[in-house]
């Protein structure tokens, strides 16, 4: 598989991942912090009542630990592929299995093993994320859209005219739309 199509497969796995969060583990988002940050503002000011903390909180602490767990790994790691990308995406591979198996093991109908499930799966996008930042494959970066998006409109017909990247950045879109719908 080509780097671009690693980086799409992951895609397609934060929207399985992040729908999951939100729509059984309390609302809370392991892939997209930006939608944790949002929910977080919100409780505090009282925007929402009933708005989750703990999960979000929690999720969030665990999402930053994945990523600097990553970039410390790779911190003397030439640009690209290498093996510690591939020891660092099967570690994501096997947290993400583990959690998956999670329930049907210690079940989920706490809240403190929802944001337990959460902060695994969390720890897990964080250092996806930042092994996709070292590879930088273009327009991918697999647990955010909104910068794809932007590169989409910015470059199209109606924006800048260039129209580079777009079935990629396309990709990119539809495939965590299908993650999420999976």
């Amino acid at each position: 598989m080509t780097q671009p199509g690693l980086m799409l497969a992951l895609t397609f796995a934060t929207g399985v991942v992040d729908a999951v969060g939100y729509l059984r583990l309390d609302q809370v988002f392991a892939g997209n912090m930006t939608g944790n940050v949002v929910i977080l503002g919100m409780a505090a000011t009282g925007g929402g009542t009933g708005l989750p903390v703990l999960g979000p909180v929690v999720a969030l602490a665990s999402f930053l630990a994945g990523a600097a767990t990553a970039g410390r790994v790779l911190r003397t790691a030439a640009p690209g592929w290498s093996s510690r990308c591939g020891a660092l995406l099967g570690g994501v591979g096997l947290v993400l299995t583990a959690t998956a198996l999670g329930p049907a093991v210690v079940g989920a109908d706490t809240s403190g093993a929802r944001a337990g499930m959460a902060s695994s799966l969390a720890l897990a996008m964080g250092a996806q994320a930042a092994t996709a930042r070292h590879l930088a494959v273009k327009d991918v970066t697999t647990v955010v859209v909104t910068s794809t998006l932007t590169g989409l409109a910015a470059d199209s017909r109606l924006g800048a005219a260039r129209g580079r990247g777009a079935l990629r950045r396309t990709a990119a879109v539809a495939l965590i739309v299908a993650g999420a719908a999976a």
